[in-house]
């Protein structure tokens, strides 16, 4: 793997006519007109939360040309948020303006914003044109690219939404020099994952360059986001519904949308619960003699590297994950399916899982 010299870096989700562009750089959202060639008509509906809106909703109005119908919505900020009810906002807004199939949606923000608004898009006439602006380290990385879109539900994560692609995600670092720590750590998990289901020398690089990232050092940063949209862009190219190797993207997800349903959504971030959940999948992977102890180490050591929690929620028993874990939208015919790591670098989705090894991982397994 070589280091780029550059933070700019263009790639393409490759889906035949519904292909796009995703552009990495520094600075782009000042630049004028970024958005326009990817706009489906003259009326623009821009949505963004509380705390993204002072930051850089001004810039990003600013940078459209003064004849189009340009306007917005700005809905409270947090997992919590992620309702049918806040999509419903999106929908009202876009009713009162009038505006037709040939609008276009900006999602500016981090996931949440993303996949409501994708839903929201999907949905509105039956669907029209989005645009991702994602603003954290685990959108640009992860949820604004391959198209899965929607909300949650109280007995589950994402259990209601739509596969629905965007027409360009426009990924600006400097939005991750106004990300507090914990949420850049939270973006980490999704990048390591990467590193850990597909690519081991990736995951090296990862090693030996993760002060820089978390010093959102420019050109390490746009290396690391490129590497990991150009890994998930190859898999949703080859598996856009998620009907096999798709799949693998969900590396410790089945124990991570566990725990962030069951201690309240953005109690833990979904990066935080990702990094926990991904050291239980390694350490199944282990018990059940799929990786050496030396790997599991190596797992371990990179998450925590990266700030993030290796431990289970103190207050979450066996039993408490099982029931979460059932609603998993990856099961198939009530058989629970899990990502586990063959070796790092290579991962398989299997439901050969025996009951009790799971068992018994959840009740001795760490918590915190």
């Amino acid at each position: 793997m070589t280091e780029m010299t550059s933070a700019q870096r263009t790639l393409t989700v490759a889906l035949g006519e519904r292909s796009y562009p995703i552009h990495i750089g520094v600075g782009l959202l000042k630049r004028d007109n970024v958005l326009v060639p990817y706009l489906a008509g003259h009326q623009v509906m821009i949505v963004t939360n509380e705390t993204i809106a002072p930051l850089y909703l001004e810039a990003i109005c600013s940078g459209l040309p003064g004849h189009l119908d340009v306007r917005t919505v700005v809905l409270p900020d947090g997992e919590q948020y992620k309702t049918i009810e806040q999509v419903s906002r999106i929908w009202d807004a876009l009713l009162e303006a009038g505006f037709n199939r040939r609008c276009t949606l900006v999602a500016l923000g981090g996931g949440v914003i993303g996949d409501m608004v994708g839903y929201a898009a999907a949905a509105y006439q039956r669907g029209v044109a989005f645009i991702q602006v994602p603003t954290t380290l685990l959108s640009q990385v992860d949820s604004s690219v391959g198209g899965k879109t929607g909300v949650n539900h109280p007995l589950g994560k994402n259990m209601i939404g739509a596969f629905w692609q965007p027409k360009a995600v426009i990924v600006d670092i400097d939005t991750l020099s106004t990300l507090p720590g914990r949420e850049l750590s939270a973006g980490l998990a999704e990048v390591i994952k990467y590193g850990l289901i597909r690519d081991e020398a990736f995951l090296s690089w990862l090693e030996e360059n993760m002060q820089a990232l978390r010093n959102v050092e420019p050109v390490v940063t746009a290396e690391a986001i490129a590497q990991s949209c150009q890994i998930k862009a190859d898999i949703v190219a080859e598996d856009e519904t998620e009907q096999g190797v798709r799949a693998l993207l969900n590396l410790g997800h089945t124990f991570g949308h566990a725990i962030e349903a069951h201690q309240g959504y953005g109690n833990w971030l979904h990066g935080e619960a990702v990094g926990a959940g991904m050291t239980m999948a390694a350490t199944l992977s282990h018990q059940l003699g799929w990786i050496d102890s030396s790997a599991l180490e190596r797992a371990k050591a990179v998450i925590a590297s990266a700030g993030l929690p290796l431990a289970a929620p103190a207050d979450m028993l066996a039993d408490d994950f099982l029931a979460r874990m059932k609603l998993d939208k990856k099961n198939v015919d009530e058989k629970l399916r899990l990502v586990l790591l063959e070796a790092l670098g290579s991962a398989c989705v299997s439901d050969a899982t025996p009951s009790d090894t799971l068992r018994e991982l959840l009740n001795h397994y760490p918590r915190g």
